[in-house]
């Protein structure tokens, strides 16, 4: 497999797994709202390639036509085998940016809000109707034109649920239908990265691998503990998500095992 990495602090440590099994790669930058790579990579084979660092690297592996370049997901709220294990998701309302205003007019509560769409316009948090309404009609003055690519959009649809008091949250990267490596990120309301996970979270998310076969080649699933049990948080890509604490050597090496089948 060919690595193509965009220099950030993570993409820094994934270069040292690499280093480590004697994996080359390349650093390059995007240039700014355009996302040509400088310096131009020189591909053997299109089909074996792969690029972390930003999500938008996504355009450029599309537009070159390499693969799997970026591990692209569909929106993991459409995923019909996960909806039993949804955080709040059997309750979710779904509102694009410009309905907002309208919808959450009358009733004034708290919500935990995130994109439904794999592009990181807006990280998942927790707002009020009114902060929602707030950021919705700043989005909405805008020309559309005028909005770079991964900003929120007038046409940005939400995920919004009530906020559920969250006990441990983990993060997992699986590759190739198997958990390959994870995280603690957060434990109560302290962020603390290690390389542990309960062991009934571990089967919880290969079980969540299981029962939604062929979701992606590669990806990561965030799952938490609440006084309900067990969550599946979301999905995301795994070419631009936070390593924390995860091996990256075994991370690594299950992904450049994907060019060699």
């Amino acid at each position: 497999m060919q690595w193509i990495l965009q220099r950030f602090e993570d993409t820094c440590k994934l270069g040292e797994a690499l280093d480590q099994l004697g994996i080359s790669y390349t650093w390059h930058k995007v240039v700014p709202f355009v996302g040509d790579l400088v310096p131009e990579p020189v591909v053997a084979d299109p089909d074996r390639v792969v690029l972390f660092g930003s999500y938008s690297l996504w355009r450029y592996a599309g537009s070159k036509g390499y693969r799997p370049g970026v591990f692209k997901l569909r929106p993991f709220v459409h995923e019909q085998d996960w909806h039993p294990f949804l955080l709040n998701g059997a309750d979710a309302l779904f509102l694009t940016l410009q309905e907002v205003p309208e919808k959450l007019a009358d009733e004034e509560r708290q919500w935990f809000v995130r994109p439904v769409g794999d592009s990181k316009e807006e990280p998942g948090n927790v707002k009020t109707s009114s902060e929602l309404i707030w950021l919705a009609e700043q989005v909405l003055l805008l020309n559309e034109a005028e909005i770079p690519n991964g900003s929120l959009r007038h046409d940005t649809r939400l995920m919004l649920t009530e906020p559920v008091q969250i006990l441990k949250e983990w993060r997992i990267w699986v590759v190739d239908e198997q958990v390959v490596t994870w995280s603690l990120y957060k434990e109560g309301q302290r962020v603390v990265y290690r390389h542990e996970i309960d062991e009934d979270a571990l089967e919880f998310a290969q079980h969540m691998v299981d029962v939604n076969p062929g979701y992606a080649q590669a990806y990561v699933i965030d799952v938490c503990r609440t006084g309900d049990g067990l969550k599946l948080l979301e999905a995301n890509c795994i070419n631009a998500a936070g390593f924390y604490a995860a091996d990256l050597v075994k991370l690594a090496s299950a992904i450049d095992q994907l060019g060699r089948t």
